[in-house]
């Protein structure tokens, strides 16, 4: 009964599983942004590490028309983005260099400029003061670009952000992903989490081939390719896939630029996207979104129920890394053996995402 128990992916063969039991619709829809309780501070997890450079997403760009103004906060830093007329995406700290408004709340689109909602100043998306309706004289201060410049850049339907800490100019481009505009695939279907602990934790959650048959109830060990180029990452893992039926032979390849963007490519039940957006919100906090995409002739076809099931159960094994990810502390030295995948390598090529990486 045991080895039939692990072949068949409606069963929980591990405990984490058991966290999970019961957790069904809007439950789990709040399970799934809720602050955890019993969450150990962020010095006590070794979670206060600097935050790696690269592009990160940030809004859906159909989340931002043309003249309209939004807040944001990611990076331990408040943000406000707005479209100007021109179609253009900019950025800037959200607080107005005169009296210190925020800008994400009441701010309004003036051509291509972002007025601040308490005496009108305009800003260019370096930061310029341009006009001031009740001054004779711009003060010089403003008349220069901010120190701290966020660049913007759109793809793949996303708004994406760079940051660095010295603020650096980007280093590489977003890369494009063809099927994300692809008209013979579908509009993207979202999951949404908060993961209470550190980006880097969960990207070493890739090269980990163990955790796959404790955490997920794979019936064997995936077998691991990897590809290591620059800031770039592949790998291909075939596994073993549970299913009522028994096990089905399938492949998951995903691909990282940098590490603030992703995307796997699922095949061996049903073609799969997933481009995963993940952002850090302050050291302790990661806002996760999942974005899928099929075929349109399986998604909305007679292969329609299984490729539902196949996102479903991307984000039930997702759900079941965020339980550990949540009060997951950082070792610096951790105690590795064979069969844990190559995570030394791992630490190796991250630490160049770091502004100063002996602080990693």
């Amino acid at each position: 009964m045991a080895d039939q128990a692990l072949t068949d992916a409606r069963t929980a063969p591990v405990a984490v599983w058991q966290m999970l039991a019961g957790l069904k619709g809007d439950a789990l829809k709040e399970w799934r942004m809720a602050e955890p309780r019993n969450r150990a501070p962020v010095a006590d997890r070794n979670l206060d590490l600097p935050y790696p450079f690269g592009w990160y997403p940030v809004l859906l760009s159909s989340e931002l028309a043309v003249g309209e103004v939004k807040p944001l906060r990611y990076f331990s830093t408040d943000l406000v983005v707005w479209r100007g007329e021109d179609g253009a995406v900019r950025m800037l700290d959200a607080y107005c260099r005169h009296l210190g408004a925020h800008m994400g709340y009441g701010g309004r689109v003036e051509g291509n400029m972002l007025e601040c909602p308490f005496h009108a100043w305009r800003y260019d998306g370096s930061g310029v003061v341009h006009e001031i309706p009740y001054a004779k004289v711009i003060p010089p201060q403003v008349r220069r670009p901010c120190d701290r410049q966020w660049p913007v850049t759109e793809a793949n339907r996303w708004i994406w952000m760079w940051y660095h800490p010295e603020g650096a100019a980007p280093q590489w481009e977003v890369a494009h992903v063809p099927e994300a505009s692809d008209p013979d695939w579908t509009d993207y279907d979202i999951q949404e989490w908060y993961v209470w602990g550190n980006i880097q934790n969960m990207a070493e959650n890739g090269v980990d081939a163990a955790h796959f048959k404790y955490i997920h109830g794979t019936a064997t060990f995936p077998d691991y390719k990897f590809e290591w180029n620059g800031h770039r990452r592949a790998a291909y893992v075939d596994a073993k896939l549970g299913t009522p039926q028994g096990e089905v032979d399938g492949r998951i390849a995903y691909e990282t630029v940098g590490p603030g963007q992703s995307w796997t490519r699922f095949t061996g039940i049903s073609e799969t996207l997933l481009v995963a957006c993940l952002t850090p919100v302050e050291k302790d906090k990661i806002h996760a979104r999942f974005c899928f995409t099929q075929p349109k002739s399986q998604a909305e076809g007679p292969m329609a129920g299984l490729a539902r099931a196949i996102i479903k159960d991307i984000c039930k094994q997702f759900d079941q890394d965020k339980v550990v990810w949540d009060r997951q502390k950082y070792l610096p030295r951790p105690l590795v053996c064979d069969g844990d995948g190559p995570i030394g390598m791992f630490r190796k090529h991250y630490a160049q995402f770091y502004a100063d990486a002996a602080e990693a």
